[in-house]
């Protein structure tokens, strides 16, 4: 493929995603990006809001349920909250959360506050805030007895859609409420809050945290699908491909109509040393029956006919994918491997990339990427600055410190000798790095015998 076909081909991704966004066969309408964040606990005398996030949570698990709305999410969510450094309080919107936004591309913020009545039950008010014009609203204030917990917090769907004014007809708006209650037991319930709380934070005292609090989750109920997918991912996170595949695959067999365990049951596949490529297109099928405007599933399918070599089927994905997310920067991920990898195209490579990255800046994969083929044409400093992005967003990103050691070899000796020692002791508690870490050390032995 030449230089100018490649970019005829880019620019046709672009195009025909635009068109299928117009049309009845893939989504009606332009869906809107909405962040969502953590209801506050505004009783007086408490402290905890744990009830707040689970409320975020399923809120958010109902808006995946319609093509109408994007929901950011919400780990990349709190990396940004993160890096602006604030927490969004209820009352008047703060600058910072309508920044926050924006630099999501959001287009509508979701929170709210709660507290609990003198009888044992909940008062709920969902706010949210325009932010085009940086307008809140307070909607009208949800109120159920002790014994509806649950289902109040699940209406909250209900009164989103009719603030938003979302053409959904009344059994698109039952199958949100629906999502939004994954389980009838306030005790799991509570436990699967509180867990994805400590998923967020994105550390490994995080995960191991919350592998406990999901694990009690569906110990409580183990017909909690939902739990048993986030245990997996907090298993996956934590390294362990088995224990996620096995809790994944509890989830399908808990409720076969879940898609996302089926997703991830299709990466599990993909990155498996035996290449299970036709297994992970299965999976991702499955998960696309389910949901048809489930934009992931699109690029992991894409992801797998280009490991199968169609490249032309993989852009079919990718272009669905687009369609169904036009924020989506996985695809632009997916593309610049296709580009580089598969076409040799170094330019379109590091533009698809960088788009990536303009998408979501917290895509560590791809900055990884770009640092990689700027590396493997001798631009180190280029390397360098993409690696160093990395590690000031996630400190013990190991692969990240390696592939700095390694280009500062190629400008610095000395600073390359600190780097290796940085990374043989951040790496060296990790069991799945002991061969990188072997590597690491013939590296430093080295350097240290070429410095002296």
């Amino acid at each position: 493929m030449t230089r100018h076909a490649a970019r005829k081909l880019f620019v046709l991704v672009l195009v025909a995603a635009a068109v299928m966004a117009g049309t009845s066969g893939v989504v009606a309408a332009k869906p809107r990006p909405v962040l969502i964040l953590a209801f506050q606990n505004v009783t007086p005398g408490e402290t905890d809001g744990w009830f707040g996030e689970g409320m975020a949570e399923t809120l958010f698990v109902g808006a995946l349920a319609t093509s109408a709305l994007l929901p950011i999410e919400r780990t990349r969510a709190m990396q940004a909250v993160r890096a602006a450094g604030s927490e969004p309080q209820p009352g008047p919107p703060e600058r910072a959360v309508v920044a926050v936004a924006r630099t999501l591309r959001a287009e509508v913020v979701l929170y709210g506050d709660y507290q609990r009545t003198p009888e044992g039950g909940i008062s709920i008010t969902p706010r949210l805030i325009d932010v085009k014009t940086g307008e809140s609203q307070a909607l009208e204030p949800l109120v159920g007895g002790s014994e509806r917990l649950l289902e109040t917090q699940a209406e909250v769907v209900q009164a989103y859609v009719k603030a938003l004014k979302l053409p959904l007809k009344a059994d698109e708006v039952q199958r949100m409420v629906a999502a939004a209650k994954p389980t009838t037991n306030l005790t799991a319930f509570e436990a699967y809050a509180k867990g994805r709380r400590s998923a967020l934070r994105g550390s490994q005292e995080g995960y191991e945290g919350a592998a406990e609090l999901l694990a009690r989750a569906v110990e409580v109920d183990p017909t909690f699908a939902l739990a048993h997918y986030h245990l997996g991912r907090a298993h996956l996170a934590l390294g362990n491909r088995w224990k996620a595949s096995a809790q994944f695959r509890a989830a399908t067999q808990v409720d076969a109509n879940l898609p996302e365990p089926f997703k991830a049951l299709g990466d599990i596949f993909m990155g498996s040393p035996r290449r299970l490529y036709d297994q992970a297109i299965e999976a991702y099928q499955r998960a696309l029956n389910l949901r048809p405007h489930y934009a992931e599933a699109h690029v992991g399918l894409g992801d797998a006919r280009a490991a199968k070599s169609d490249h032309e089927g993989a852009i079919g994905h990718y272009q669905k994918a687009l369609a169904l997310d036009p924020l989506n920067a996985r695809v632009h991920f997916s593309l610049a491997k296709i580009y580089y990898n598969e076409k040799g195209l170094y330019y379109e490579a590091v533009m698809a990339y960088k788009k990536a990255i303009e998408l979501d800046q917290y895509f560590l994969d791809a900055r990884m990427g770009l640092g990689e083929i700027y590396e493997e044409k001798g631009l180190y400093k280029d390397a360098i600055a993409e690696y160093r992005k990395v590690i000031e967003a996630d400190a013990k990103h190991t692969a990240a410190h390696y592939n700095l050691a390694l280009a500062y070899e190629k400008v610095d000796v000395k600073e390359a000798i600190a780097q290796w020692e940085l990374y043989i002791g951040l790496a060296s508690q990790i069991a799945s790095e002991k061969e990188w870490v072997d590597v690491a050390r013939q590296h430093l032995k080295k350097l240290r015998d070429k410095a002296r």
